[in-house]
């Protein structure tokens, strides 16, 4: 037999709030940018070939990384005061899929991705004060 609980209790996320932090995602699309840079500089196809396929890992890890922030940290009162807050992720998140870091080992894209995580971490630190 379900019985209600006696009390209601409400959680602004699925852990205290001190295990989020964008900079997860930052660390992977450096990495992601790293590994473009070192394969631009290589001519050993074996060592391209690896750099490439890291290249690809770490971008949907940044991908994970921002999901988990878009839906799990960030509330509907934070997108309210940063209505830009769904595109920044929405933009995030495909440069660091197919279309962006995962498809092409251009350096300039994985500039564009890190630009997009440190303007989501300014909002990240804000919602914290």
């Amino acid at each position: 037999m379900f019985t209600q609980p006696k009390i209601t209790v409400y959680a602004h996320c699925d852990l205290p709030c001190g295990v989020y932090d964008p900079a997860q995602a930052k660390i992977e699309a450096l990495s992601v940018k790293a590994c473009m840079e070192k394969y631009a500089a290589s001519t050993d196809p074996d060592f391209k070939a690896r750099a490439v396929a890291i290249k690809e890992q770490r971008s949907n890890m940044v991908k994970e990384h921002l999901w988990v922030l878009w839906t799990d940290y960030f509330k509907p009162n934070h997108f309210e005061a940063h209505p830009q807050l769904h595109n920044l992720f929405n933009e995030a998140t495909k440069l660091a899929g197919a279309a962006g870091t995962k498809g092409t080992t251009d350096v300039a894209v994985a500039t564009k991705l890190i630009e997009k995580i440190d303007a989501i971490a300014e909002i990240f630190w804000a919602t914290k004060k």
